[in-house]
This record gives structure tokens, sequence and C-alpha cells, in this order.
């Protein structure tokens, strides 16, 4: 993948992925919990490989809150932020997310955890 942003561009890029994140979030909430905080309860985070934290792209990254990991890359937490501790509504979120920036080139993935 070419990443096709510019450093200006990411603070955007990164309120776009958290806007697509927390109305992917809220519409699994509603559709598959019926509005109710039940079920398995979790943790959920986009993984950014293939930039560095020296560059100015991850600078810009980095400016915007997403902070690098210990296994490597670059890592958002609950991008959604969305107000639950269900683990697949917080994953769809960083699903959604991830794909936000894979559409500007960005490796991403989401990952999630259970509590």
């Amino acid at each position: 993948m070419t990443i096709t942003a510019t450093p200006e561009q990411i603070p955007m890029i990164v309120a776009e992925a958290e806007s697509a994140a927390h109305a992917a979030a809220d519409q699994y909430f509603r559709q598959e919990l019926g509005g109710r905080d039940q079920f398995a309860c979790g943790f959920a985070w986009v993984k950014i490989y293939g930039v560095k934290g020296n560059t100015k792209i991850g600078r810009a990254l980095k400016a915007t809150g997403i902070r690098p990991s210990y296994s490597g890359g670059l890592e958002m937490w609950n991008p959604s932020k969305f107000g639950c501790q269900n683990v697949d509504t917080l994953e769809a979120g960083a699903r959604a997310a991830a794909g936000v920036f894979e559409k500007y080139g960005f490796e991403a993935y989401a990952g999630s955890r259970l509590d």
C-alpha cells in the first residue's frame, strides 16, 4: 500500500476515522444489542503498520493522540469513544476506523481483547 495522505491531512483523517468508528459502534449497539450494554466486555483498537513515529506522517499521527505500540506499529485505542463495554460494539467501531485509514493507503487492522 502507498500512503496517499500528507501530514497536513492527518488530523482530518483521524477525525473521519473516529466519526466512522462512532457511527459503526452506535449502529451495532442499537441493532445487535437492542441498545443494552450486555454480554462480553473488552477493549478495541486500530493498529497501523508501516509508519515510523519519527517521520512527518508518524509525528502527525502522534500529535492526534495515536501512540507507539509495544509490539510495533502505532495504535489508536477505542477509536469510537463509544460509551459501552461490549467488545463486539467497540470492535465494530475499530473495524470502521481501520477502513478509513486503509482508504488513505495505511496498513491498518482492528484488534480487540476481552476484559
